[in-house]
Order: structure tokens, then sequence, then C-alpha cells
């Protein structure tokens, strides 16, 4: 696998390229600003991109900005967002306009080498990642009438696991059931908050994070 790094903090940048590299990963570019990320993904064509959220000149959202460009233009280039705090909003900006291949995880996440390996190939296979303290972030949200409130305890744990962007098989594995068992509570979910259900988990994270987003 390809990778650029787009982060404006040396000391980080190096670290996160040396970790990718030690775990066998080609790293291909490191940047410090969104220009030059376009720039190196144009020319080096990597399989994917690490993005700092805020960078530089003012540090809000040019790395997300940035990342929804090279979705645009090189659908083929995965994007991983970090991000140093809990910005669901940020997430649900990105992932409604390219919910493929698009991961979005908090940046002390990445330096777990194992993690971030995992990310990374999961994107690559056209999954979403998306880190586990914001799927919370967004569950704890309260509405006057909470459609979750119709889900059981398991079907709300299956739904958690189904926003991080995990498959029916992994979320067996992760809760030691059948993978039929799963696919019975997904149908279920899918059934009460009047959402159709996809094959694809992609899918099924967007319309999940997408419901949760709205106003109750």
């Amino acid at each position: 696998m390809r990778v650029v790094i787009a982060e404006d903090v040396m000391l980080t940048r190096e670290g996160i390229a040396r970790l990718l590299t030690d775990a066998g990963i080609d790293v291909v570019g490191q940047v410090g600003d969104a220009a030059a990320l376009l720039g190196a993904v144009q020319v080096t064509r990597p399989d994917a991109a690490i993005i700092d959220i805020r960078m530089p000149p003012t540090h809000t959202d040019e790395g997300l900005t940035a990342a929804q460009q090279i979705r645009d233009g090189h659908p083929g280039v995965a994007v991983l967002i970090l991000s140093q705090y809990v910005e669901p909003h940020y997430a649900m900006r990105l992932l409604e306009d390219h919910p493929e291949r698009v991961g979005y995880l908090l940046k002390e996440r990445v330096f777990d080498v194992a993690n971030l390996i995992d990310a990374l190939r999961r994107l690559a296979d056209g999954e979403t990642v998306v880190d586990p303290t914001i799927v919370a972030r967004l569950f704890a949200r309260k509405r006057r009438a909470d459609p979750l409130d119709e889900l059981s305890g398991r079907e709300r744990e299956v739904l958690a696991l189904v926003a991080e962007g995990l498959s029916n098989q992994a979320i067996a594995a992760r809760l030691f059931v059948t993978g039929r068992t799963v696919e019975a509570h997904v149908t279920q979910i899918f059934q009460k908050l009047g959402l159709t259900a996809d094959t694809g988990s992609h899918r099924r994270v967007l319309a999940v994070l997408a419901y949760l987003r709205r106003p109750g």
C-alpha cells in the first residue's frame, strides 16, 4: 500500500511515517499543508491519504476540504481523517458526500500501529471507518422522540458496531455470536428505524449516521 501523510506538526508526521514504514507500508509523500497534499496526491497517486483535519493557514477545516477534493478528483484514493478532538459534525460532513473509502479517527488511535494498519486495510477494501468515540457521541444525543428507544440493548450494541463500519462477520466475532444472529439483529434494527438494510457496509454506516444526525 502506498500512502501520503498530511500533518503540519513535523514530529507527529514523522512518527506516523515511521510506524507505517516499519509495518511495510510505502510512505510516498509527507506534507504539511493542504495545497502540498493535493499536489502530492496528483503526482504520486497513492492508495490512501492520512490527513490532519486542521492545517495551515487557519487550522480549521483545511484537511477536511482537501479530503473532499481528493475524493471528488481521485475516487480510488482512500482518505483517513485525523482529529485531536471529538468533532462529530466534521465526520458527518465528509461521510454524507463520500461514504466509501473514508475514515475518521481520533489522532490518539493512530499511534497504536495495529489500529492504524487495520483502518487503512479496511479503507482499501472500500469500507468506512468511524472512531468508536465519535459513534458513542452520536448515540448520546437526546431527542424528544428518540427512535433508538425502540431498540433492545443488544440491537443498540450491534448498531454501534455497524456504525463503526464492521461487517456482520466481524460483529459476530466481536460479540461471540453466529453470523445468522447478527443478520437477524441488523434486519430488526433497520425495520425499527425505518431504514432499508443494504449489504454494503459503507451504505449501512451512512444510513445510520445520517439518521442519528437528524433533529428530533
